[in-house]
């Protein structure tokens, strides 16, 4: 085990030691704190892999809540016979999208099981961010009137790992849209504090995370079908499979409801980012009817999204 620490974990994340436990400087304002665990299979899918995953999946988690992620903490679960080479790549994703977000990575814990006791490789993520003066992202501050933006399309983190997983391919090939999301809360923030709430829509996709901040703030959403983007490929594989794209869980899109005023002069500055690019006002907060999402269809009626029940694609992060 120690060995095993020494040659991959310590050289990956630049450390002289990895310990189950770090120090960090004095952390002033409000402290953010969040922790995941990442169990996709199959680990490696087109645009991505367990560990870029892991570590984006975190920081999105604290960016969304208003926070500039930190630091991070990893643990691993390595069942026996794990082969050392996927490990490193593993690694190498983590310290890759580490450093590109500004993000230490300062302690963790590893474990190897039996063989037959895990599915090859499952990690363990904590993160810890700052949430400055002046913001406040919360349900509660949402608002008849207020703008929904989403910052890209939707569905292709899902579609990636769904076919890796049945061995289907695409011609262009669906890429996951996996990414860290905090250079781009960081620019809208920077554009404006009327942000009232933000979420990452990952399980359950679109219209499950609307449906929670419909409920969560009491009030109702309508979006335009024409409005929400969705590339070919998805739109293709889920029509052949039978699958709802609104309903298919992203990894690099976040979801915001902003104050009317401000809505299209973020946008214009969430598409200078390359997360952003697709970012575009999908629909709008209502004061009626109460805690329901509305979808106004292509032909021009209304649809219900309520929360997804079950999971239509399990083990997808």
């Amino acid at each position: 085990m120690h060995q095993l620490i020494d040659e991959y974990f310590v050289p990956a994340f630049d450390m002289k030691a990895l310990n189950d436990s770090a120090v960090v400087d004095n952390l002033t304002g409000r402290i953010a704190v969040t922790t995941d665990s990442y169990v996709v299979s199959p680990l490696f899918f087109p645009g991505g892999d367990i560990g870029v995953l892991s570590v984006c999946g975190t920081i999105n988690d604290l960016s969304v809540s208003g926070a500039r992620p930190l630091y991070l903490t990893c643990g691993f679960i390595i069942e026996e016979g794990f082969p050392l080479n996927d490990l490193r790549v593993v690694l190498e994703s983590m310290r890759a999208v580490a450093g590109k977000a500004g993000v230490s990575i300062i302690a963790g814990d590893t474990k190897v099981v039996d063989r037959g006791k895990a599915d090859r490789l499952f990690i363990n993520t904590a993160g810890i961010g700052i949430v400055d003066d002046g913001v406040d992202i919360s349900p509660l501050n949402v608002r008849p009137g207020d703008r929904v933006i989403a910052s890209g399309s939707i569905g292709n983190h899902g579609i990636s790992v769904m076919a890796e997983r049945n061995g289907i391919t695409f011609d262009p090939p669906v890429l996951s849209d996996v990414r860290p999301l905090n250079g781009l809360v960081g620019e809208m923030l920077r554009k404006t504090k009327n942000i009232h709430v933000m979420r990452d829509p990952t399980r359950g996709g679109l219209a499950t995370t609307l449906k929670e901040i419909a409920g969560a703030s009491g009030y109702g959403i309508v979006i335009e079908e024409e409005k929400v983007g969705v590339k070919p490929g998805v739109r293709g594989a889920c029509e052949l499979l039978g699958l709802d794209p609104l309903y298919i869980a992203n990894e690099g899109i976040l979801i915001a409801c902003v104050q009317r005023e401000e809505a299209e002069g973020l946008v214009d500055a969430m598409r200078k980012t390359e997360a952003g690019a697709e970012a575009a006002v999908i629909g709008e907060v209502v004061d009626n009817p109460k805690e329901i999402v509305l979808l106004k269809t292509k032909i021009g009626g209304l649809r219900i999204l309520d929360m997804l029940s079950g999971d239509q694609l399990p083990r997808i992060c």
